[in-house]
């Protein structure tokens, strides 16, 4: 049986990254691709932390128990059924919203949150650097043990997620007369990125230039992460899933950072699985959801599937080309929930996409083959729009029906 890692990235866009038509910013991540099965429409179930996270840990929609800060028991965390399995599980990151004090730590015989330590407002996060290290000297500790027990490892980096502050060189690797100084970038992030001015393109631009050189940095980080398993000598009886939560918004509809909004470029995701055993890559580009995680993880260890995980396994790979994906948040503005919001949701299946704002009660409707930018608003009374309606409505306050 081999060990299982998911490996997460914060704020990663699907289209920064090199194999998926990103350019050049990921040079590793795209070494590997013999190695990995790449999915093309894989998809968040919501386009922030606290709204997607329960997709990849729980395999659970983030409204399904209603607005609830803390995690709830009704929520099974993969870590628990591995544990309850016999397998070693460990989690490092330093997300806030993943913490220990809002549940997040059960199930992990070891579980760094970073919520003890010391951060600053320019890097108000610990770095994928010093995660890197606290991984290396646990997996120290796992090897040679002689019980040979499969472990599952989750990490998590923030590296990407504003503010962009990133060092000097990644910045001058994706643009050699980006100088910005840090007191400059972090005003950036100030006057401009929290108060979504997407007024002045060019700023906007060198807002996204700052995120890219963030990207570059978080792959040579993958890259010593992979460096870490080979010379504890595990790589090579371990798979890697790697994904991101959301992405992040450059004005393509309007605004900054990730939102409550369903757009492309925050729950279209990178979906990765490394395998060492595999030296041809391969495509799959039926429909896939971050819910499909946590039962793909359990398969892989051969446990029989979870009643309470609303995804499937995506492995062996079986082409669906029916089905349908659901994404769900609040459609919230700034870093934090009020809890007073109105949903917003998407449901997208084969080439359409449909959203809704319950805010305005408004449609949305995409033909993504034609528009992948989301540019032109489809009819919404047409009987196919009314079909995917339908799939909607039975999800909105879902919960207080319940009650």
């Amino acid at each position: 049986m081999k060990n299982v890692v998911l490996l997460t990235v914060d704020t990663l866009r699907k289209d920064a990254l090199g194999c998926y038509g990103g350019g050049k910013l990921t040079p590793f991540i795209d070494s590997i691709q013999k190695n990995c099965i790449r999915f093309t429409q894989a998809y968040s179930s919501g386009p922030y932390t606290r709204a997607a996270f329960p997709g990849i840990l729980t395999s659970s929609y983030y409204l399904e128990f209603g607005l609830q800060k803390m995690l709830p028991r009704r929520r099974t965390l993969i870590s628990e059924v591995l544990k309850s399995a016999g397998i070693t599980t460990a989690g490092f990151h330093s997300n806030p919203h993943l913490s220990g004090y809002f549940g997040w730590n059960r199930g992990w015989e070891v579980f760094y949150d970073s919520m003890e330590e010391e951060v600053t407002d320019q890097i108000p996060y610990i770095e994928a650097q010093r995660i890197n290290q606290k991984v290396a000297a646990w997996l120290s500790s796992q090897v040679g043990k002689g019980d040979d027990k499969p472990f599952f490892l989750w990490v998590h980096y923030m590296d990407i997620h504003e503010p962009y502050i990133p060092p000097r060189k990644y910045a001058e690797f994706v643009d050699p007369s980006l100088l910005l100084n840090e007191d400059e970038m972090f005003r950036l992030f100030k006057e401009v990125l929290l108060k979504r001015d997407v007024s002045h393109k060019e700023t906007v631009a060198l807002l996204k230039k700052l995120y890219q050189a963030h990207v570059r940095q978080i792959d040579e980080e993958v890259k010593n992460f992979f460096e870490i398993l080979d010379t504890r000598r595990v790589l090579q009886e371990t798979v890697v899933i790697l994904t991101s939560d959301h992405g992040d918004e450059f004005g393509e509809h309007g605004g900054l950072s990730h939102d409550g909004k369903m757009y492309e470029e925050l729950v279209h995701v990178p979906l990765l699985i490394f395998d060492p055993e595999r030296n041809i890559g391969q495509v799959s580009d039926p429909l896939v959801s971050t819910l499909d995680i946590a039962p793909t993880v359990v398969s892989l260890f051969g446990l029989p599937s979870i009643e309470t995980f609303s995804g499937k396994s995506i492995l062996p790979l079986k082409p669906d080309s029916s089905r349908g994906i659901f994404g769900e948040a609040l459609d919230k503005l700034g870093s934090n929930e009020q809890g007073a919001e109105k949903e917003v949701h998407f449901y997208r299946q084969e080439n359409y996409k449909i959203i809704y704002r319950e805010k305005d009660n408004s449609w949305e409707l995409y033909d993504l083959s034609a528009d992948p930018g989301e540019t032109v608003k489809l009819n919404s009374t047409s009987a196919m729009a009314e079909e995917m309606k339908e799939k909607i409505r039975p999800r909105v306050r879902r919960y207080e029906k319940k009650m």
